[in-house]
């Protein structure tokens, strides 16, 4: 089997290499936030490189160019975000968030639907975050309470969302609500897109485990959308979500980064003393270091099968959550496993001049916690994978 790509992949990874290195803000490696992690600055230095890479048309580059993209392979798209976590180029969770949001509107959306919204998102110029979790559903999602009630052209909702990702700093809102609470509970639910500026919307902040205000509560008090924001069929939204958490579980930009942290680890290790010479030297160490970089590259070549399934015009199911659920175990595995090699040191907090790699483990096992729970949990996507993967019957 040949996992080399292509002459002109390999020039279009060049290219895309040569205008990052050109475009990245020196000073986003001095103010470089960490998982879950958000300044006023770190934001509004990552939206303005969104936004050039919009003008560029690598932000959604899968999109046609009237929305705002080149009509990138999917393979283009995965070297874009390879190139993108290997040279820590600036980012907000909104570019994910767009990803999915733009994909799943363009197989459902109205033409005026995407006529509207995909430009915006494809050229960077709009934030938009998930209404999905409620205090009484999450991982089981069909769970969902917030309701959204016909009256004449609008749909008035009303509810709550827990755990929004940059829901206050959000344009709109893809919002899943339950239109009919008299069927089975994957039958009555659909999606709309809510623009966060309506009246009757109250976000307040969450501060997460890294001491950052990256989540939020969500409120809807007879929020009024109109007819036209329902995306595809009313009560068949469950279909159109599945297929936005698909998208959602196949990134690539996880084992790249993660490479990069093991890099930086081996580097530290080579320099440092430990008990009886550098830390490289001791066995144990190396063979951790060798376990972080094998799980890892297991990983990637994981995240090469969802997307080369989705270059063949498939919806890759399963196999999103099997490389999804790897990814959070690896995720977990390298930030316990970095901390046990730092020592004591590296529980220190980013800021402190004592914290080896400037507190980047600290943050990272702290902040890999959520990995196995957003998104669907580590459980849920067991399942997924024995039911739609293996065939197995359901308990």
């Amino acid at each position: 089997m040949n996992f080399a790509f292509s002459k002109e992949e390999e020039a279009f990874r060049q290219q895309v290499r040569d205008w990052l290195k050109a475009e990245i803000p020196p000073r986003w490696s001095e103010i470089r936030p960490g998982m879950w992690v958000e300044t006023e600055e770190s934001w509004a230095v990552a939206r303005e490189f969104e936004r050039r890479m919009g003008e560029k048309g690598w932000w959604a580059a899968n999109y046609p160019p009237e929305y705002g993209g080149i009509n990138a392979t999917f393979m283009q798209q995965l070297i874009i975000h390879e190139e993108r976590a290997a040279l820590v180029a600036p980012s907000t969770w909104n570019e994910m968030i767009g990803q999915w949001v733009g994909a799943t509107l363009m197989l459902y959306g109205t033409e005026e639907q995407k006529r509207k919204y995909l430009p915006m998102i494809g050229k960077a110029e709009v934030v938009l975050c998930l209404g999905y979790s409620e205090p009484g559903a999450g991982s089981d999602l069909a769970g969902v309470q917030t309701r959204a009630v016909e009256d004449g052209d609008d749909f008035v909702i009303n509810g709550q969302k827990i755990f929004t990702t940059l829901a206050h700093n959000a344009d709109y809102c893809w919002l899943v609500a339950r239109t009919d609470p008299n069927v089975p509970k994957h039958q009555g639910i659909s999606l709309f897109l809510v623009d966060m500026k309506t009246l009757g919307i109250t976000v307040r902040p969450l501060i997460n485990i890294v001491r950052s205000h990256h989540f939020n509560e969500v409120f809807f008090d007879d929020v009024r959308v109109p007819r036209e924001n329902l995306v595809g069929e009313k009560n068949r939204g469950w279909a159109y979500l599945t297929t936005a958490l698909n998208f959602e579980r196949s990134g690539i930009a996880l084992p790249t980064s993660m490479k990069r942290t093991i890099t930086e680890l081996a580097r530290y290790a080579k320099t440092t003393l430990g008990d009886g010479g550098k830390l490289a030297d001791d066995p144990i160490v190396q063979q951790k270091l060798a376990e972080m970089a094998t799980e890892n590259e297991v990983l990637r070549l994981l995240c090469y099968r969802v997307a080369w399934l989705q270059s063949k015009g498939l919806v890759p199911s399963w196999e999103a959550s099997v490389s999804f659920l790897f990814g959070n175990e690896v995720l977990r595995h390298i930030a316990k496993t970095g901390l046990e090699i730092l020592g004591p040191y590296g529980q220190l907090k980013r800021g402190s001049k004592w914290a080896p790699l400037g507190g980047l483990f600290e943050n990272l096992y702290l902040g890999s916690l959520v990995g196995g729970i957003g998104g669907g949990s580590n459980e849920i996507q067991r399942n997924l994978i024995a039911h739609l993967g293996l065939g197995l019957p359901r308990g």
